[in-house]
């Protein structure tokens, strides 16, 4: 019997209630927060939505910006030489700057732990981030300045090669007027052959008194003498009109002290000899009948360094400068996510026999993978984005070499005034930029659940 049937009140079902409404963490209402956003939404949509929607719109219009042009800009970015060499510039700047940067700045990181000044050494490593890039790259420029007596890296590349390979003290010697000499491969050779008992002359000129070697002495004569070629090479020029006898030693001229001479015959060097501090020489009788050449090594110009800023090696150099300003940054993040990892694991693995890179390969690098994608993500989107060093460090005859998309897009908003290809390049960075961000910020949502 139903309770209905048995006299009873009959209860109807109870509606189902609303659905609470989530209350914010601290309490604060929906409207009271959109004010508060509101003055930071509105900066958002000022200094970033805009610029990037009108950016987009931009893109499909030709560089007076009153007739369309489709994908005509995008095309440009795969047709245009500047553009393409920006491109590949740009992908050697994500492949090897943020990995060097990281590589380094873990390698320091460890390294400091064990050191007793490990934090005055992280202090100076981290120090050219309080630089400016403007600044550092003027600072680079004069680093790689060609000439040794400006440059600090050609001044040392020029000590470490000078220690082991000196340059000529004669480099711009050359036979003068009437002179028996001839060119051959960058030295010079007699125009015929010597014979035994024959006083041989190689006067040179083009070297000023105050850039002779100082053992230089004043040029003699030698005798002749039978079964052998006597010579001299000496510096055939008297200051003075009318002073001085061409093709003579004369007695105010110095003799070319150590200068090489080689007695070639056939093709093949049969005997040589080296000048003293007179100049004067002696051949033994397997020169006869040969032409005495003077090598090129004799005129060695000097070793004036490498040209950092040249088009083969100023992409290379502008990224070292990178390197140097930001694997602080990268040292410094490590430094404290390698301060998280528990020492049990690392005593752990010694104890278990590890070597120290075993426990630095197995151990502490998987440990602080975290830390390095941060590192390495942060700085790919920094340096897709790189602009101030290479225009500053790059000179104009290597700037194109150099050419990266951030300057690229300069270069074609402001210099060439094609502001459609401008904003066509910024579009192609936004993409480029976009999948990094996306990874970064899948990672950091990952850390959160953990």
């Amino acid at each position: 019997m139903t309770p209905a049937a048995a006299g009873g009140v009959a209860k109807t079902p109870a509606a189902p209630s609303a659905p609470r409404r989530r209350k914010s963490v601290t309490g604060t209402r929906r409207t009271v927060a959109a004010l508060f956003l509101l003055p930071a939404l509105v900066l958002l949509g000022a200094l970033v939505v805009y610029p990037i929607g009108y950016s987009i719109v931009r893109s499909f219009y030709n560089a007076s910006g009153d007739g369309f042009a489709g994908i005509d800009n995008y095309k440009a970015l795969f047709t245009d030489d500047g553009i393409r060499t920006a491109l590949k510039n740009n992908i050697i700047w994500v492949v090897f700057a943020p990995t060097v940067a990281t590589a380094l700045g873990l390698v320091f990181a460890v390294l400091t732990e064990r050191v007793r000044w490990g934090t005055a050494f992280k202090l100076v490593v981290f120090m050219p981030m309080a630089i400016s890039m403007l600044a550092a790259g003027i600072i680079f420029r004069l680093v790689y300045d060609q000439d040794p007596d400006k440059g600090v890296a050609n001044a040392v590349w020029v000590g470490v090669h000078d220690t082991f390979a000196q340059s000529s003290a004669f480099p711009k010697a050359h036979p003068g007027r009437n002179s028996p000499l001839r060119p051959d491969r960058g030295g010079f050779i007699t125009a015929g052959p010597v014979h035994a008992g024959q006083w041989v002359a190689l006067p040179l000129v083009g070297v000023a008194p105050d850039q002779m070697p100082d053992s230089a002495e004043k040029a003699a004569r030698p005798e002749a003498k039978p079964g052998e070629i006597t010579g001299t090479t000496w510096q055939d020029f008297t200051r003075g009109k009318g002073v001085g006898r061409l093709g003579e030693v004369d007695p105010a001229e110095l003799g070319y002290a150590g200068m090489r001479i080689e007695a070639v015959k056939d093709g093949e060097v049969v005997a040589s000899a080296k000048a003293a501090d007179d100049g004067t020489f002696t051949l033994p009788a397997q020169a006869d009948g040969a032409r005495l050449r003077l090598p090129a090594g004799n005129f060695k110009a000097p070793y004036n360094g490498v040209d950092w800023l040249g088009p083969s090696l100023v992409t290379p150099a502008i990224i070292g400068a990178y390197v140097w300003m930001w694997a602080g940054f990268a040292m410094v993040l490590i430094a404290a996510g390698l301060a998280s990892v528990p020492r049990e694991l690392l005593e752990a693995a010694r104890v278990d026999g590890a070597t120290e890179w075993q426990v630095f390969r197995r151990v502490t690098v998987p440990l602080l993978a975290p830390v390095l994608a941060v590192v390495v993500v942060t700085l790919m989107i920094n340096v897709l984005k790189i602009f101030d060093l290479v225009y500053i460090i790059a000179p104009g005859s290597s700037q194109d070499d150099a050419n990266v998309l951030a300057l690229e897009l300069y270069r074609k908003g402001f210099s060439e005034g094609r502001p459609g290809i401008a904003s066509a390049i910024a579009v192609f960075l936004l993409l480029l930029v976009i999948p990094v961000m996306f990874f970064n910020m899948r990672r950091l949502r990952r850390e959160v659940r953990r």
